[in-house]
């Protein structure tokens, strides 16, 4: 189990690939963010889109995805997050796209009101195939401390 002490400032984790399909871009975008250049063909093409695009928040979801995997396979025990901000779309992410993710761990500290969780800050920056940052955003995370007891002292 990776914990609070375990987190190593200016750390950059690399992980992830998920295929976006035009199914998922249809459907996303048909339950969340209804415009007509993410559920038209014709529609996006009269856009600076030039094609049918993924709705930002789905591009979000699938990086959230990707993260939680990360996790997961890291076995962190982590405690939810407070939020994020800076987010930031900065190219269109089509269907046949393959996007990654990669994290930069930017600082950590230990809660001064809940001692046994640590407060992680780390920079979040989604790439498709070409190598193109197509997302980013910056993340506060919550983990949890290895030594209880060190936590109540």
């Amino acid at each position: 189990m990776q914990y609070y002490e375990d987190l190593v400032p200016g750390s950059i984790q690399r992980f992830g690939s998920y295929a976006v399909t035009r199914e998922e871009v249809l459907e996303f975008a048909s339950k969340y963010d209804p415009q007509a250049f993410h559920l038209s063909d014709e529609a996006a093409a009269q856009t600076h889109f030039g094609r049918l695009s993924a709705s930002g928040w789905h591009t979000g979801a699938m990086s959230m995805r990707m993260m939680v995997d990360n996790l997961k396979a890291n076995k962190q025990a982590g405690l939810g997050s407070p939020g994020m901000e800076n987010l930031r779309w900065i190219k269109p992410v089509y269907p046949g796209d393959t996007l990654r993710c990669e994290v930069e761990l930017l600082e950590k500290r230990r809660s001064a009101s809940r001692p046994e969780m640590g407060i992680m800050r780390s920079d979040v920056r989604v790439f498709n195939q070409n190598d193109e940052m197509v997302m980013s955003m910056r993340t506060t995370g919550l983990i949890q401390v290895r030594d209880q007891a060190a936590a109540e002292a």
